[in-house]
């Protein structure tokens, strides 16, 4: 580039909570050490390719509002965009970043230049990634913005196009690969239906599960040290999704007996559109073994769909960062910023400030739950709450040899009557907000 795109800004350093520098960081530092790792080790985020640029500003209802200079469909236009996104990870200091397929390359006029596109692009990466130590948190292939897959990819009831989606797919695991990707993500954006009345929900299913083995079969042959990751979402683009959220993905692997070779990539708007909580979904991947990855964001609570903004409130992070810190970590996953500035937001620095607002935040609730969990408190009163679970009475009801009969006996015999015990949500909660 003959000229920055981002001006004289950056590089982006920390200067603490009392600096009035908007294009600083106030709690991100990345070389501070907290249990025992950096800041940076334990978040490992990342910028994406997306939605920073591929997204132009447009929505539903109106045309783009972003002038980019990269804008156009050739190779060309490509190198421009890879020059502007290394320099923008590059000024934030972020260690990873993650890309879809059509999101780095043009598609061109078949899958063998798309193909093409992709191996001169990813040979471009290499050389950007050598020069700057950027990593590649994960790649991924889009299998859902092509009228092609208006009905699904791998659940489609076209085979012509399940073996497009496969073909492309192969494509952009090998530059994942080749880059040493850490992940490699697989979002089912249109893999649902609108109506029952045209699906085959059997035969859909099947097909996404002989899909998916073939993915895992594939990394295996070609020695892909990576973790796969499925990331559910309920509905939008379709009515209903069948990755819908953490259960019901895991009853999928199971069915399939992926259990032990794919794990999850969790995003804070796919949870709320699930009716659940962010902090819900991270500790249920936790409890089944699942937890790969997150994509971090928030929804505007008064819209029913994905809004994709950053992360602003610390609070609603912190039970999060909790579990993931109580299970050990993230890595190889990372805090992947799926999230836009909103189409009013024009300027180039306002990219910069959506993510160091993002990451001030999460650097905030990951020192609260590291606090949290080095008081000790905390689990102390979790733990009381199953105290009784401890008595050998009680552990000898969870033993294969226990029976209903037998217990309902011991219940008459020694007379037993519980009493109601409070949970104390409001001391918990008030406990975990003391941290802050």
């Amino acid at each position: 580039m003959t000229k920055r795109f981002f001006g004289d800004i950056g590089p982006v350093r920390f200067e603490g909570p009392k600096s009035d520098n908007p294009f600083a960081f106030r709690h991100y530092d990345p070389a501070r050490l907290v249990m025992g790792k950096t800041m940076a080790d334990h978040l490992r985020p990342a910028v994406c390719y997306w939605h920073n640029f591929a997204w132009m500003g447009s929505d539903m209802f109106g045309a783009p509002t972003f002038v980019r200079p990269w804008e156009g469909d050739d190779m060309k236009a490509a190198r421009l965009k890879a020059d502007v996104a290394f320099d923008m990870v590059s000024t934030l200091g972020f260690p990873f970043f993650t890309f879809h397929d059509k999101d780095v390359v043009p598609e061109g006029g078949s899958l063998g230049e798309f193909g093409r596109n992709l191996a001169e692009m990813t040979d471009v990466f290499a050389e950007k990634m050598q020069a700057t130590k950027i990593k590649l948190l994960w790649g991924t292939a889009n299998l859902f913005s092509h009228p092609r897959y208006m009905a699904g990819a791998a659940t489609n009831p076209d085979p012509d196009v399940f073996a497009y989606a496969v073909a492309q797919v192969k494509n952009a695991i090998d530059a994942t690969h080749k880059l040493g990707g850490a992940n490699y993500v697989l979002w089912g954006g249109r893999e649902g239906y609108e109506t029952l009345l045209n699906t085959d929900l059997v035969r859909e299913q099947e097909q996404l599960g002989r899909f998916l083995s073939m993915v895992v079969d594939y990394k295996h042959k070609i020695g892909f040290k990576g973790v796969l990751l499925v990331e559910p979402k309920p509905q939008e683009p379709t009515k209903h999704q069948y990755d819908f959220d953490v259960a019901t993905v895991a009853g999928f692997l199971d069915r399939f007996e992926l259990e032990r070779e794919v794990k999850l990539n969790i995003e804070v708007g796919h949870a709320v559109l699930a009716h659940h909580s962010f902090e819900h979904e991270v500790a249920l991947a936790v409890a089944l073994g699942l937890l790969g990855s997150v994509d971090a964001n928030r929804n505007d609570y008064q819209s029913g769909w994905d809004t994709d903004q950053f992360p602003n409130n610390a609070a609603e992070l912190v039970p999060a960062l909790y579990f993931i810190l109580k299970n050990g970590g993230i890595a190889p996953g990372g805090f992947n910023f799926d999230s836009k500035v909103r189409r009013q937001s024009i300027d180039p620095g306002d990219l910069l400030l959506g993510h160091i607002g993002g990451i001030d935040a999460c650097a905030e609730a990951l020192v609260a739950a590291v606090r949290l969990i080095e008081d000790g408190k905390f689990d102390k009163m979790r733990a009381d709450r199953y105290a009784g679970w401890n008595e050998p009475k009680a552990q000898a009801m969870l033993k294969p040899a226990a029976t209903l009969e037998g217990i309902a006996k011991r219940v008459a015999d020694e007379k037993i009557d519980p009493k109601p015990r409070s949970g104390r949500q409001e001391l918990f909660e008030n406990v975990v907000g003391r941290y802050l």
